[in-house]
């Protein structure tokens, strides 16, 4: 009661903070995001390349945990804490890696995207020079880019090749190698463009079986056959040759249907030595972006170091696995 007039002061309802509805609502859309990654539920022309951006996604939530954090609201705090270490779960084990590979033959693998031919011959020459390459997968390969490649002095380095070029396009690919290749057919039906498979004759006898990976990319008409592309990919052979896929996958670690691929049994080079969120594919060749060139393992062998190389007149970056094989 106030002194003064005698009269009881009513009551006054709580203050809202002000943007409590709106900061609650960005803190759903975020939750609803990590589900459809959590979950594998992408679908469709929208949220299949969406899902590859799923590292900027991580950082968008620690900024977006730091706005509510300021803003006080307890529902928005819970809900980004919670989304904020779901996606740490999924992104930092790809920057920290695991056990190196170290014991076993060294087998030296460097992957490239030509896009359609218009990759600099000479540069992909060099690394694979300087890096002592044993076995190059080359997608996208043209008749015309084929033989700017033996010009610049490939056969030389690497004599043995199963190729399937093309006259234009994407759909060659091929495979290079310093020691005696076998090729190998009926392993599996591509879904895709031209995915070459080959046993490498390494030195002692023994042989490791390569598979140059290129599935079609999931733009709007092609999403489906894209899923499939992955998903018929041969998994790690029970007896023989230790098998490699090495190629442009047109997928992330992000990708439902490429986590189902390495629960079979692979393992990824580039995130088990730590450089698993290096950009290998950009829009237009202005800046690398998402991470869809891989090299796979099976059990039987292990990377030891990975790196990726800018390849000039190419929007993908060329990857270089230095594997172990186990005896």
């Amino acid at each position: 009661m106030d002194k003064t007039t005698g009269v009881s002061p009513v009551a006054q309802p709580p203050r809202r903070h002000r943007g409590t509805w709106p900061a609650v609502g960005v803190a759903v859309l975020f939750a609803a995001g990590t589900a459809v990654r959590l979950g594998g539920l992408e679908a469709g022309a929208l949220l299949v390349p969406l899902v590859s951006f799923t590292p900027y996604f991580a950082v968008a939530s620690l900024v977006v945990l730091g706005v509510v954090i300021s803003a006080r609201n307890r529902v928005a705090i819970a809900i980004m804490l919670a989304v904020c270490l779901c996606l740490a779960a999924c992104v930092v084990p790809r920057a920290v890696g695991g056990t190196v590979s170290a014991a076993g033959r060294p087998l030296r693998v460097l992957t490239a995207n030509l896009n359609g031919g218009r990759a600099e011959a000479q540069p992909v020459v060099d690394l694979v020079r300087r890096l002592n390459v044993d076995v190059l997968s080359l997608q996208e390969l043209t008749w015309a880019e084929r033989d700017r490649l033996e010009a610049a002095g490939l056969a030389k380095l690497l004599p043995y090749q199963v190729v399937e070029p093309e006259m234009w396009g994407a759909d060659g690919s091929g495979l290079y190698a310093r020691h005696p290749l076998r090729e190998r057919t009926g392993l599996f039906q591509p879904v895709g463009h031209h995915m070459p498979v080959a046993e490498v004759a390494l030195p002692g006898g023994a042989a490791v079986e390569v598979v140059v990976v290129h599935p079609v990319a999931p733009v709007p008409s092609t999403v489906a056959e894209w899923e499939a592309g992955v998903a018929t990919l041969p998994p790690p052979a029970a007896t023989g040759a230790p098998r490699i896929l090495a190629g442009d996958f047109n997928a992330t670690v992000d990708h439902a249907v490429f986590r189902r691929l390495l629960a079979t049994g692979y393992t990824d080079a580039a995130a088990s030595t730590g450089h698993g969120l290096a950009p290998t594919w950009s829009v237009r060749r202005v800046l690398p972006l998402v991470t869809i060139d891989h090299v796979l393992t099976d059990s039987r062998a292990g990377a030891a170091d990975v790196h990726v190389y800018d390849v000039p007149g190419s929007d993908h970056r060329a990857v270089f696995a230095d594997l172990r094989i186990q005896p």
